[in-house]
């Protein structure tokens, strides 16, 4: 196996050829305004009262974006989760970097059922 350190500039480098490429997610990415839906967002989730020292949660702009992405690229929880952590377009989209914590499959079904039963 071939191990090779590659620094900030590389993965620069590499988004950059990505978008040479024609990233659609970028192109989605500078369409969608997620952030118009933040407040509805926030007042359509439970808010922790800080009392239970679990994980942090996850920005509700950046989950919602998953659900946005899961019926274009006809993504279970699963495979979104798998794809999140492997493509450098899909964590781009989601603004990520490589060291961001990505979901997992038994956090994106919650978050799209809350949202359900918000209405």
């Amino acid at each position: 196996m071939l191990v090779t350190h590659s620094g900030f500039w590389d993965f620069q480098d590499r988004l950059k050829r990505l978008s040479d490429l024609g990233d659609q997610l970028e192109a989605s990415a500078s369409l969608i305004d997620v952030e118009v839906f933040r407040a509805d967002l926030e007042a359509a989730l439970p808010r922790s009262d800080g009392s239970k020292n679990g994980r942090r949660t996850y920005d509700p702009a950046m989950m919602f974006k998953i659900l946005v992405i899961q019926p274009v690229h006809n993504l279970t929880d699963e495979r979104a989760e798998f794809l999140i952590t492997e493509r450098l377009s899909f964590m781009r989209f989601l603004g990520l970097d490589l060291s961001g914590r990505v979901p997992d499959a038994r956090t994106i079904w919650p978050f799209r059922e809350q949202l359900t039963r918000a209405g």
